[in-house]
């Protein structure tokens, strides 16, 4: 294949260490799996704060905007607490969903059969589990204006955070939620709260109204949020496809992640518009969990999810579905094998580092390919 622009934003916590891993499987892929990707490397989060006082350099964010795929780790630390709001660590990662137009967030929970008993719910309940929840990511309370304290007198002060959503920023993730349910089991459940929320109304009448266009095929369900974070714990089976806005798919997707076990095994993928003329979109693919300053450089961070975002990189940016397929088969067989970091190990596993489990996943590609 031509060559592929990556650039890898590591961060900061366990961020490097978890890139460390998603760079021995990008080299087996170039070396045995027919790509030819090619890696840059910059800063963001707190490490580009200490290097440059801002959370990602002008430089890097034009390295992120030429790139074919953004990977990118985790931002964060009690270091920076104190920094001022706009250059705090999590401002990188905002920066680069909004400039990149990164509207649709995917974030798959799937529980591998070997997990099934590292789930904090019964092994019937979780075990065949296959989410996918489509989150709007560049919307919502965490965008919308005003954002502000304000300073009332005698000791009050006020916060407020806007929730807003206007019609196309609703249809557009909508459509990639029934477009994906075509690719999968056709059915979505749609998540708002319009009991309590006027931005929840209309959520519920554009998906209503944007299944009614086109893609009448796919089973569409409305669940309120708070509601479905209830049966996400009860019988997370039930649901295929679930889209939401930023707020609640930040929380839900949580929930989904320990159910597979850790946040150390949820992925993500967060893409933009198809380019007009090229088709390709904008792309970042980054674990969900975040930079675990507590276990940084001790070696028992789970890489699982990073490279399983790698993987999904193959599959949404390069469409390397084969590869893509691969590399989940080979994260399957080393857990089978019961190779396990410390967050997903239970009684008769072996426990090994970091490192050791990105070995073990290059080890079964290896294998696959022989």
């Amino acid at each position: 294949m031509a060559a592929q622009k990556l650039l890898l934003l590591p961060g900061d916590g366990i961020g490097p260490e978890i890139m460390a891993e998603v760079k021995k499987v990008i080299a087996w892929f170039n070396e045995k799996g027919g790509t030819g990707f090619s890696t840059d490397e910059g800063l963001v989060g707190g490490s580009a704060y200490d290097a440059h006082g801002q959370a990602i350099s002008e430089e890097d964010m034009a390295k992120a905007m030429a790139a074919d795929a953004v990977i990118f780790g985790a931002v964060g630390g009690p270091k920076w607490d104190g920094v001022p709001y706009d250059v705090r660590p999590e401002a990188g990662l905002l920066r680069l969903r909004k400039d990149m137009e990164l509207f649709a967030n995917l974030r798959p929970a799937i529980c591998y059969p070997a997990l099934a008993d590292a789930s904090s719910l019964k092994k019937d309940v979780i075990e065949g589990m296959d989410i996918l929840i489509v989150r709007e990511l560049t919307g919502g309370v965490y965008f919308g204006e005003p954002k502000e304290i304000t300073d009332l007198g005698n000791g009050q002060k006020r916060g407020v955070d806007t929730q807003v959503y206007d019609t196309y920023e609703i249809e557009r993730i909508s459509k990639v939620a029934f477009d994906l349910a075509r690719t999968r089991r056709n059915k979505v459940t749609s998540m708002e709260k319009r009991n309590v929320m006027k931005s929840g109304v209309l959520w519920n009448e554009v998906v209503t109204e944007t299944h009614g266009r086109g893609y009448e095929d796919v089973e569409l369900d409305h669940m309120l949020a708070d509601a479905g974070a209830m049966q996400l714990v009860r019988w997370p089976k039930q649901f295929d496809v679930i889209v939401t806005d930023n707020l609640f798919g930040d929380m839900l997707s949580d929930i989904a992640a320990m159910l597979t076990g850790s946040l150390g095994m949820l992925p993500s993928a967060s893409l933009g518009a198809p380019d007009p003329k090229t088709g390709k979109r904008k792309a970042l693919y980054e674990p969900v969990h975040g930079s675990a300053p507590d276990i940084a450089g001790t070696g028992a961070a789970n890489p699982i999810a990073m490279i399983a975002s790698f993987g999904m990189a193959l599959r949404y940016s390069f469409e390397l579905v084969d590869a893509a397929d691969k590399l989940d088969q080979a994260i399957a067989n080393a857990l089978d094998k019961g190779l396990r970091t410390k967050d997903i190990a239970g009684e008769g596993d072996t426990v090994i580092s970091t490192a050791a489990m990105g070995d073990a996943i290059v080890s079964e590609l290896d294998a696959l390919t022989a």
